[in-house]
């Protein structure tokens, strides 16, 4: 079990991150890349993002033996370059000692001695492994990862304004409870307690990791929890293209076509006429679309507006019918 002990000054600076971060996603799907997680879905993608990473991402390997990070890995960064930048003012104190951690079983490839000693070629290979297999892993489904992201912030918003923080940390986990300044996580392994003292948590999800969550406790910063959003994006967005004939029959003809106009904004009525149907029944197209998480809806006034998402452009697999 997982306990994260607050402070009413650690309540205070609880936030949701306001958008996602590429090292952590692309760490933890790394994660659920070489271990078994997410179950018989995800193995196909598994299979395919072990096949695809390029030579030049395998020193990461090194870097996480057995699938334990160090902490001075996962940061906040808003690019890849700010985060690899965040990494490499980490003091040399603690990436020696958070290498020698991960490495307790064994001893460490020579060429990581080089990142704590400060050697400029040793960081350039991390930096290096860290873009190839962003490339890789990414790159593709990252306009994917930032829309999901904005749905997420959007609900947690929405759950701390009706129903308080409280409520809206139980409803990021399941079966989660906070009880007495203690945000209990039951299942999560290893079991560890966390105290914040007044530095805060930082609420970040993922779409890649079905399985959590990930803390990334560093001495001096603000926690980070990173904690699993909805059943992952892999197995719908991160296989081949979907064909013509797929897609028609998962959505129907009619709302296919529909799909692919949205990439475009129409309203209702311009939708209705492009697809020759009645106003209500492009109306009721557009709403089953928005639910799957294909399109949105934005108003103005009267009129309203419809737009595929990210998510709605990989499904509709081009253009224009």
């Amino acid at each position: 079990m997982l306990r994260i002990h607050f402070t009413a000054q650690d309540f205070a600076r609880t936030r949701f991150a306001p958008r996602p971060a590429p090292l952590p996603e692309l760490h933890a799907a790394l994660a659920t890349a070489v271990a078994p997680r997410g179950g018989p879905l995800f193995a196909p993608w598994r299979g395919r993002v072990l096949r695809a990473l390029p030579a030049a991402a395998g020193p990461l390997a090194d870097l996480v033996p057995a699938g334990r990070p160090p902490s001075f890995l996962d940061v906040l960064g808003d690019t890849l370059a700010d985060g690899f930048q965040q990494i490499r003012a980490t003091r040399p104190g603690l990436v020696r000692a958070e290498l020698e951690r991960v490495h307790a079983a064994g001893p460490a490839p020579r060429w990581l001695r080089g990142l704590h000693a400060g050697h400029e070629t040793a960081w350039r290979i991390v930096q290096r492994a860290q873009q190839a297999a962003y490339e890789t892993v990414l790159a593709p489904v990252w306009p994917v990862v930032q829309d999901l992201h904005r749905e997420e912030f959007t609900r947690y918003a929405l759950a701390v304004a009706e129903h308080g923080l409280a409520a809206a940390l139980t409803g990021l986990a399941p079966g989660s409870r906070l009880h007495e300044g203690v945000w209990e996580w039951p299942g999560a392994a290893p079991a560890r307690d966390v105290r914040l003292d007044g530095r805060g948590l930082v609420l970040l999800p993922t779409f890649h990791h079905p399985a959590g969550p990930l803390l990334q406790d560093a001495p001096g910063r603000p926690a980070v929890l990173t904690y699993p959003a909805g059943p992952g994006i892999p197995p719908a967005a991160q296989r081949p293209a979907v064909s013509a004939a797929a897609s028609a029959a998962v959505l129907g003809r009619t709302r296919l076509d529909a799909l692919r106009l949205l990439a475009e904004p129409h309203t209702t009525t311009s939708l209705a006429r492009a697809l020759h149907v009645s106003n209500a029944t492009a109306s009721a197209h557009a709403a089953a679309l928005r639910s799957a998480g294909l399109a949105t809806t934005t108003r103005t006034g009267r009129s309203v507006t419809h737009r595929r998402t990210a998510l709605g452009t990989l499904v509709a697999g081009g253009g224009p019918p």
